[in-house]
């Protein structure tokens, strides 16, 4: 039950810059999979080649390389009247803080150290591109979900941590409060919700009613459970043998 996050917003795209082509296979499926198109680069010598010709959303780069360092790859991006605004998040496991100031120094968006869990780097490339930034990663799924005190089902088609969207005829008004039950699994999670909003027929995803709830009470235990959850749908066919080896390179 693989799933992705909803094609609501416009596709950004994110450059990957990294000599690990199994990171690069890992973090890109990832971020494809969170609706980002994706260009990869194994040097920043080759990533400037590629921007010659277009310019990504964000770019995402190691900091140690062969031949033209992170650092100095950095420099050239912000000097560059084409690149200067583009945002970069160095994504490295170099843990040295002076190289993390000296990111930061040069307008860096952001500074991740190996491994990063999948809704760190999602949140990190969100507050680099959007205006509006999401900070919880949603994902496309079928899910049994009983809204209520009745024994009526619906199924959620989209969920976060933060709340879920369900496909159901029994719309709820805006503001309602309404417990929830979401099946995930062998495993049930109680908790309160709002409704944000709802549509009818017409208005909803794929023409179908629904409508799309916040989770206002749910346990730590439940939502460690559904941030696991997701991760795991997320990342467990595009995982590899040697990706931790890979991750310690730098």
């Amino acid at each position: 039950m693989k799933g992705t996050v909803s094609m609501d917003r416009p596709t950004r795209t994110v450059m990957l810059v990294d000599k690990s082509s199994t990171l690069r296979f890992y973090h890109g499926r990832l971020l494809m999979r969170l609706d980002y198109a994706i260009l990869t680069a194994a040097s920043p010598e080759e990533a400037l080649m590629i921007l010659e010709h277009t310019i990504p959303s964000c770019v995402v780069t190691g900091s140690l390389f062969s031949m033209l360092s992170g650092i100095d790859f950095i420099r050239k991006l912000k000097g560059l009247e084409r690149t200067r605004n583009v945002p970069i998040i160095v994504l490295t496991g170099e843990k040295d803080e002076a190289i993390r100031r000296s990111c930061l120094e040069l307008g860096c968006a952001g500074f991740l150290t190996k491994p990063v869990e999948p809704a760190t780097l999602y949140r990190e490339i969100q507050a680099a591109t959007e205006s509006t930034p999401r900070s919880n990663i949603r994902l496309g799924t079928s899910l049994k979900v009983v809204v209520g005190d009745a024994d009526r089902a619906a199924h959620a088609t989209m969920i976060s941590e933060g709340g879920l969207y369900l496909k159901t005829p029994a719309l709820r008004p805006k503001d309602a409060v309404t417990p929830v039950r979401i099946f995930i699994k062998d495993h049930e999670i109680k908790a309160t919700a709002v409704v944000l909003y709802s549509h009818a027929a017409a208005g909803g995803a794929a023409g179908e009613p629904g409508m799309g709830l916040k989770f206002l009470e749910i346990t730590d235990e439940d939502r460690k459970f559904l941030r696991s959850f997701i991760r795991e749908e997320l990342t467990s066919d595009i995982k590899v043998g040697d990706l931790r080896m890979a991750e310690s390179e730098e």
